[in-house]
């Protein structure tokens, strides 16, 4: 394809979305980025064009927050997410994209809800939780982190069902998922380009997308770091829970 300012109007507002929540705004801003940027082109294409630009966001988004993150997170997790992308590549077109976003949708929408209903009875008296590790837990949520990251770059709400419960610092927290996917986006480039969805003229495109990304991801940055923990972490739920249901909308409609 030949972009044109129509193509533009469009792609440059899913970009600075994308790059907003790479600075750690939360997911429900980024999985507004493919869809957006689907309304120009095809969606094969549009996330075939993004991927460059989030490992190029996952850079940016490395250096500002490279004092910030959780290592055993990412111990617990990665193996997990790994498998998930090579069950990807083996079966993503045996299993309808759909009915995959009602499941992932619905299942964020009830975690995020629970969240609420936790704060509603700590203002009666019950303590909230704050959970341990659980590698059986970790291993079951990568890995669907993992899978739904390759098929349609939405590996955020799995990711955070594991992480939001520990009630990490929203600085280390920001920076385990920046860490996270990082490592997942640049192993996704494999798959991809052997399914020939890394084309010279899908490059070109992303490459042309690229200035708009340093801005939108320090932005995102600066606002995550100035937010107190109280402040963050209902912030953090309510995102996932437009996450959900931006997802399973979009289940429905499939």
């Amino acid at each position: 394809m030949s972009p044109d300012f129509a193509f533009y109007l469009v792609a440059i507002p899913a970009v600075t979305l994308v790059g907003l929540s790479k600075g750690g705004m939360g997911e429900a801003l980024s999985l507004m980025g493919v869809p957006l940027l689907a309304m120009a082109v095809s969606p094969v294409q549009a996330a075939a064009i993004m991927l460059p630009v989030l490992i190029f966001m996952d850079w940016v988004a490395l250096w500002i927050w490279r004092k910030h993150y959780n290592m055993a997170v990412l111990k617990i997790m990665l193996p997990g997410a790994l498998a998930g992308i090579l069950v990807g590549y083996l079966t993503a077109s045996m299993v309808p994209q759909s009915l995959l976003k009602l499941v992932i949708g619905g299942t964020t929408i009830l975690f995020a809800l629970r969240y609420f209903h936790g704060r509603l009875q700590a203002r009666s008296g019950v303590a909230e939780v704050v959970r341990g590790h659980d590698p059986l837990r970790a291993s079951a949520w990568g890995l669907l982190s993992g899978y739904t990251s390759f098929v349609s770059h939405a590996g955020g709400p799995p990711f955070q069902i594991y992480t939001l419960p520990l009630g990490l610092d929203p600085k280390d927290f920001t920076g385990t998922a920046v860490r996270f996917f990082a490592v997942l986006n640049l192993v996704k480039l494999i798959p991809y380009a052997a399914l020939g969805q890394l084309d010279m003229q899908n490059i070109w495109v992303s490459l042309t997308l690229l200035p708009f990304v340093p801005l939108a991801t320090i932005a995102g940055a600066w606002v995550v770091k100035r937010m107190k923990k109280e402040t963050y972490y209902p912030f953090m739920y309510g995102m996932a829970l437009l996450t959900g249901l931006k997802l399973f909308w979009s289940g429905l409609a499939g």
